[in-house]
């Protein structure tokens, strides 16, 4: 008997051929879905061109991207000292604004200044109208008693000081120190006013009421450093001498 043409290899191979018919169809068939093939050696841009979802094969020893470091916030610019446009560096008046400084943390030249000059048009204003009212919280004591004593011989006399204040043209820090907590600062004011005293009978006895005149006057405010008053008080009035 034939054993190649036996029943039961005849039936195994015909399983066989079935079994790699259908295998062949499905395994050799495209459904659209499949990557292409990739090219590990090709540019990364080509590689991401081919993958259909976009994404990149990672090789095993591949380092992660370091994280961008954060803002780093920048120094401030450290502030200008004190006295810078008010005085010259390492000048009397430079050293005697720092001392301030150091212990009134909230001191500015500049606001001072301003204060300075809005007090001074009010002084020579009150003082020209004999309003004592307005010149006592703004004087010292001896100050006060100066301004007190010229209002009442003027009024004895029958005298009246008429005074327009104009203006101020300036207004320059001339010395500045501190002793103990006594801030002392001094003021050289230049200023427009037009002034003119008459007498009773309206004669002109000194000035102009019709001319513009030039003041130079030397102010000397001090304040207590360690109180919560932050008003300076006038201590000494001057001319340039």
């Amino acid at each position: 008997m034939n054993h190649i043409f036996d029943p039961l290899n005849i039936f195994i191979l015909a399983v066989a051929v079935i079994v790699f018919w259908r295998l062949s169809t499905v395994l050799g068939r495209r459904t659209g879905n499949e990557r292409p093939p990739v090219d590990p050696f090709a540019p990364r841009e080509k590689l991401e061109k081919k993958l259909a979802d976009g994404a990149v094969p990672e090789r095993p020893n591949r380092r992660h991207a370091e994280p961008a470091p954060a803002n780093v916030p920048v120094a401030a610019a450290p502030a200008p000292p004190v006295w810078e446009g008010f005085a010259s560096a390492d000048s009397a008046v430079a050293q005697g604004l720092e001392k301030i400084a150091t212990i009134d943390r909230q001191f500015s030249p500049s606001a001072f200044l301003e204060g300075a000059k809005t007090a001074y048009e009010m002084i020579v204003t009150a003082f020209a109208a004999g309003d004592k009212q307005t010149l006592k919280p703004l004087l010292s004591r001896e100050v006060y008693e100066g301004f007190a004593r010229a209002i009442d011989q003027r009024r004895q006399a029958g005298e009246n000081l008429e005074t327009s204040f104009v203006g101020i043209d300036a207004a320059e820090l001339v010395a500045a120190d501190l002793a103990g907590k006594r801030a002392s600062l001094t003021v050289r004011f230049l200023s427009d006013q037009i002034s003119c005293r008459k007498n009773k009978s309206g004669d002109i006895l000194e000035g102009d009421p019709k001319k513009i005149r030039e003041i130079s006057d030397i102010w000397t405010f001090e304040r207590d450093v360690s109180s919560r008053d932050p008003n300076w008080t006038l201590v000494a009035t001057g001319e340039p001498g």
